[in-house]
């Protein structure tokens, strides 16, 4: 068995550190146009941090602090859906290699 040489992206991913912004977040959802255009569903496939969610209400839950910046749900969800930011300085994610 090979083993990747890289690590496990799990483990890789616990040398993080999240400085979460409490005062405001750097992801803001459009809930009108993503129902429109049945963004709720796409954006959970795809963010591989599983930052969205679905309300009971349809609508999208957004856990910005765990947010790994990729902007893949940027890349992902119809214009008008998402007003995407990185965070302010010195806050979100900070990547750790050793």
């Amino acid at each position: 068995m090979n083993k990747n040489p890289f690590g496990d992206v799990t483990e890789r991913l616990d040398k993080d550190r999240y400085e979460t912004d409490i005062e405001e977040s750097h992801i803001k959802v459009n809930q009108e146009a993503a129902a429109k255009s049945n963004a709720v569903d796409l954006l959970i496939r795809i963010c591989p941090a599983h930052v969205y969610s679905k309300q009971p209400d349809g609508s999208i839950n957004v856990m910005y602090a765990a947010c790994l910046e990729c902007g893949t749900c940027l890349a992902a969800a119809p214009v008008g859906v998402l007003s995407w930011q990185y965070p302010r300085s010195g806050m979100g994610i900070i990547f750790r290699e050793s």
